[in-house]
């Protein structure tokens, strides 16, 4: 069974692996500003089919990501992250941005999570990462 396609925007792709119960999205490269209404959006619509479909995993696919303002970490911290816990979320594989500074902004939300009990992991292909969540 192929995934299915949740969202689809110029920012994102979201899709839902019903097989392995995998969250997915993918940033595409964009020039300009940061999207915050599009980041929330895709974030929330990940959380709402994790938790109506049980799963417990999720591939961020964030090569072409570029660092988020300190707002949007702080929404995730404070906003998402709770929501997404008690969802059900355990399983987290990340495949690293090229920007350096989302990379660097990204490591500490991850370290964070880390301590509150979820399993993350980072990659540079998406194939590994969806092959080690499968196993998760």
């Amino acid at each position: 069974m192929s995934a299915e396609i949740i969202y689809d925007s110029p920012f994102a792709t979201l899709w839902y692996h019903p097989e392995s119960k995998i969250i997915h999205h993918q940033t595409h490269a964009i020039e300009g500003p940061w999207q915050t209404k599009e980041f929330r959006k895709l974030m929330m619509l990940g959380t709402d089919v994790l938790a109506e479909r049980h799963a417990e995993k999720w591939l961020s696919d964030d090569r072409n990501t570029a660092a988020a303002n300190k707002e949007e970490y702080q929404w995730g911290a404070t906003y998402w992250f709770p929501m997404t816990v008690k969802a059900g979320w355990k399983h987290w594989a990340i495949v690293q941005p090229k920007h350096v500074m989302a990379q660097l902004n990204l490591e500490k939300v991850v370290k964070e999570y880390k301590t509150q009990g979820i399993n993350a992991k980072f990659f540079s292909d998406a194939d590994e990462a969806m092959a080690w969540l499968e196993n998760q």
